[in-house]
């Protein structure tokens, strides 16, 4: 028998005594050279009880985007987060009146490309003269993300390179709202359904097809309620924390990439996109109001930059985020306090100070777009 090919044979197996045993995948994997170094082999299902080939270079490839980034990827991105806490589990389908979640979706997809270091505001001196949601963009790293929404929302923003165009333009040109017809070519479609087949992919949501009356419609239940139900419970961890510090319960898994930021995104992002009531079902009217309360209060430390300068910060030019970030204040002050003595402020400033660790630097540009991006979405009622 031609020992050429794939085909292999264990040693225990083999009656022919002209059969020489196959020598161990594990010693081959690095075996040693001459001059004492090692020689890599790629890895296969014969090392270590693997199912899966892979190839040494592309693990050091990820290691080295997990330094360059600040750990690793999550398994979702916020996009997918904020849609899988809008869907009904059993129905499968998004409130019909929610008319937020489609611009607030487009601007987690900004959000999502910034935390990866895929873009960033351009780096100008200048640009504190404007408002924050008006400061432009700049693609700094063209790489494919390996989610197909964010990659083609990148491709057409690198294809407007030499016309670069602020947080807020770019928000409204995703989502179609422009009246220039040569721009109408930038609109992502089918977010949603993109969005929740890409869930669908990742096991999390399953397809049926469910009857309207007049026609017939896919929907997506969810088949895997603990997902979902870990997004819950990290949200009202936020929300409801009793402390000043940032519970554990309420982030990601630990390595994940600036973790205590998706959160705060996360929860804002919901915020803005109305899908938070399906969350807060297990809480009470007060507990209920006071997590609303204090999502308020985040969102107005963190719309705007550097964060947590609330009213008395840098601002975005006269009338700016600053003055929206008061009004919300003074309206949250007025429905009381916090959770077990904690005042909201104390919360919250805490949370600031959490993500201020993750920053590359105290000026970080993908970190201020995200700011702008929050700034866009706390305006979203009076925008639609």
């Amino acid at each position: 028998m031609s020992s050429a090919g794939l085909s292999r044979r264990r040693a225990a197996a083999s009656t022919d005594p002209d059969d020489s045993p196959v020598p161990s995948r594990t010693n081959s994997v690095n075996s040693q050279i001459p001059n004492g170094g090692t020689t890599h082999h790629a890895g296969s299902a014969f090392e270590g009880g693997s199912k899966i080939a892979y190839d040494p270079r592309d693990l050091d490839q990820d290691a080295g985007e997990e330094t360059r980034i600040g750990g690793k990827m999550p398994r979702l991105t916020i996009m997918e987060e904020v849609l899988l806490l809008g869907i009904k589990d059993k129905q499968g389908y998004l409130s019909f009146w929610n008319d937020n979640i489609s611009y607030a979706l487009r601007g987690c997809i900004l959000i999502e490309l910034a935390l990866r270091r895929r873009i960033a505001l351009v780096k100008d001196p200048n640009r504190r003269r404007n408002p924050i949601s008006e400061r432009l963009i700049e693609v700094i790293d063209d790489r494919q993300t390996g989610e197909t929404i964010l990659d083609e929302a990148l491709k057409m923003m690198k294809s407007q390179e030499e016309s670069k165009m602020g947080i807020n333009s770019w928000i409204d040109l995703l989502s179609g709202e422009t009246w220039n017809v040569m721009k109408i070519g930038f609109q992502l479609k089918q977010v949603r359904e993109r969005l929740a087949k890409g869930l669908v992919d990742k096991g999390v949501l399953r397809t049926e097809k469910r009857n309207f009356l007049l026609f017939d419609m896919a929907t997506h239940p969810v088949a895997d309620v603990r997902t979902k139900e870990s997004i819950i419970t990290r949200t009202l961890s936020l929300l409801t924390s009793t402390t000043a510090s940032v519970l554990p319960s309420a982030l990601d898994k630990e390595g994940t990439q600036c973790r205590v930021l998706r959160a705060v995104c996360l929860v804002c992002a919901a915020y803005t996109a109305s899908v938070l009531d399906n969350a807060f079902g297990r809480l009470g009217y007060e507990e209920r109001e006071a997590a609303f309360g204090r999502c308020d209060e985040i969102l107005a430390e963190f719309a705007v930059w550097p964060f947590g300068v609330g009213e008395g910060g840098e601002g975005s030019g006269s009338g700016g985020p600053a003055t929206a970030a008061a009004r919300r204040r003074q309206a949250a002050k007025m429905m009381g306090g916090g959770f077990g003595g904690v005042s909201r402020r104390d919360a919250v400033l805490g949370l600031v100070q959490e993500v201020k660790k993750e920053a590359l630097s105290e000026e970080d540009l993908g970190f201020e777009l995200v700011a702008g991006v929050l700034e866009v979405l706390s305006r979203l009622d009076s925008l639609l």
